[in-house]
This record gives C-alpha cells, sequence and structure tokens, in this order.
C-alpha cells in the first residue's frame, strides 16, 4: 500500500522542534555542560522522538489508515519480540554486555596507536573527580570506588538507562529505520544516523561529547552516530524488535565514559579521537557492523502504516 507523504515530515517536525524546546533553558540560562539544567533538558530530549511517533500514530488513525491499530503499530514499530524470541532474547543479552566491551576494546586500540595515554595503577584522572575532605584528601577509596563503577556499568546501567533510550529509540530505529528502508538497506542505515546525530543539535553546539571543539562538536558527533546508528540499526533489523537497540543504547550511555576512568590526568584524553565516541570508535564499530550485515544478514520490516 503506498506510504503518506506527511508521515516523515511529522515525525521530523515533531522530534526536532520539541527538542529545541527541550533545550531552550539551557540556552537561555548559558548553562554549562554537567549543571541540572543541562542534564535534566538532556534527558527530556531524549522522549522527542517518542513524540514523533505517536504524532504520526494519531494522524494515521484520524485518517483510518490501515496498520493504526494498536496491535499492528506496535508490531510494525518493534515493541513485541518479533518473529523469533530467542534470537531477540540473545541480541539483547549481547548488547547488554557486548557494547561495554566494545566500549573497552576502542580504549585499548586507542592507547595502542599513541592515542590515549591510561593510568590503571593510579586512576589519576578518576581520582581527580572524586569528592574531597576539608583537607584536600580523596574521600573515597579510588580503587573500591572504580570497581563498584564498572560493576554498574555491566549489570545494573543498562536497565536503568534503558527508559530513557527507549525514548529514542522507538523513534529512530522503530518507526525511521524502516520507513527509510525502501530507499536500500546502507541508504537507510547513513540518512537515519545523520538525521539522529543532527537531532542532538540543541546540545551539541555547546560541546557536549567533545568540550573541547565547542560547536565543532555537533558535525563532529553525526559521524559517531552514523556508525553507531548502523550497529542499532543492525540490531532492530536482525531481530525485528527495538529492544535490543534500546538496551544497547542505553548500555553505552552508561559505559561510553569508562575512558575517563582509566585515562591520565597529566594527558586527558581527546575525546574527539580516543575512545568510543572518538575516531578509533566510530571505525572500530564501523568494522564491527559491516562484518554483521555481511555474515548475518537481515530482513527488512514492514514500515509502519503502510
Amino acid at each position: 500500500m503506498p506510504r503518506r507523504s506527511a508521515d516523515l515530515p511529522l515525525f521530523l517536525i515533531t522530534a526536532f522542534a520539541l527538542s529545541w524546546l527541550a533545550a531552550l533553558p539551557i540556552w537561555l540560562a548559558d548553562a554549562p555542560i554537567g549543571s541540572p539544567i543541562f542534564t535534566v533538558a538532556g534527558l527530556v530530549m531524549m522522549f522527542t522522538p517518542t513524540f514523533g511517533v505517536l504524532a504520526v500514530w494519531l494522524y494515521g488513525r484520524s485518517r483510518g489508515e490501515p496498520g493504526t491499530s494498536a496491535r499492528e503499530w506496535a508490531r510494525r514499530t518493534g515493541l513485541t519480540l518479533g518473529e523469533r524470541r530467542g534470537r531477540t532474547l540473545g541480541l539483547l543479552a549481547a548488547a547488554w554486555f557486548g557494547i561495554p566491551v566494545l566500549v573497552a576494546a576502542a580504549i585499548a586500540l586507542s592507547a595502542a596507536f599513541g592515542l590515549l595515554s591510561v593510568d590503571l595503577y593510579g586512576l589519576s584522572l578518576f581520582r581527580q573527580g572524586l569528592p574531597r575532605t576539608g583537607q584536600g584528601q580523596v574521600a573515597l577509596d579510588p580503587t573500591i570506588t572504580a570497581l563498584s563503577q564498572v560493576v554498574l556499568i555491566f549489570l545494573i546501567a543498562p536497565l536503568i538507562n534503558s527508559i530513557a533510550t527507549f525514548g529514542e529509540e522507538w523513534g529512530w530505529r522503530g518507526w525511521l529505520l524502516p520507513r527509510l528502508m525502501p530507499m536500500g538497506t546502507w541508504r537507510a542505515l547513513l540518512v537515519s544516523g545523520v538525521i539522529w546525530g543532527a537531532w542532538h543539535a540543541p546540545l551539541t553546539l555547546r560541546g557536549y561529547n567533545y568540550p573541547e571543539l565547542g560547536a565543532w562538536a555537533a558535525p563532529m558527533f553525526v559521524v559517531f552516530c552514523v556508525a553507531f546508528g548502523a550497529l542499532l540499526g543492525w540490531l532492530r533489523l536482525r531481530s525485528g524488535s527495538i529492544w535490543p537497540a534500546v538496551i544497547g543504547h542505553a548500555s553505552l550511555n552508561g559505559s561510553g565514559g569508562l575512558i575517563m576512568l582509566v585515562g591520565d590526568v597529566a594527558a586527558p584524553p581527546h575525546l574527539a579521537v580516543a575512545g568510543i565516541t572518538g575516531l578509533v570508535g566510530s571505525a572500530l564499530i564501523a568494522v564491527l557492523t559491516a562484518a554483521l550485515f555481511r555474515f548475518r544478514p537481515v530482513t527488512p520490516p514492514a514500515p509502519a502504516a503502510g
């Protein structure tokens, strides 16, 4: 059946307009990265793609479009576990534990290429950020705290973060990627990744993720979003469900800061180059994703509402 020409603009306008609205307090208050305003605005932003999906759904239902029943919409946008639940659960587990391993591999490669100085013994960069006593001494044991962070990254963070990453993934991989699939798989992955990266502009134009780049962080993050979005796209297409992508995204958000735990305060990491969100990480993700598509092919899903 023919697709509606208005669904894509409606989705994009809703998601982008609401993202800028959510980030408006950051710009009005000139809030720095890491401030409470910045954190809350970023969290609210993550749910704006879901409002885009809902806008398209409600528009379709108001016009009596086929495929907009709640059950069919949930299936087509990946809210179910897909046709092969065992595969989906396996991919969910792989995303949960595999993404932190990928993050660690990007750190190791960055160090091996001489692009990152690590301090595994002293944890000097991590130690610098710990709270201190009145005498200027670190109030917490750095080793115990670091180990606690690692346990949190692998076991708990993906579950906690998945609430917010669902807000994004239902939009980007649940609805948008299938909607773009008639373009061809790789074009759909590229375009959806660029859109995803551009949507972050209210934050990245202020240097988010790459403080050393300032506003140039915006195009830099698009590069990462294309690479990581393709990996999340493979999880979505391979499973027929958004849940592995939700967990993969949540796991990345929980483990992406691992580089700051092992870094050297004498030579802080250049995040645009080293680590999972740097060029090294994007290249590593791209190679892995290409191999997955080559050896574990996918079946494109039907776009929601036609």
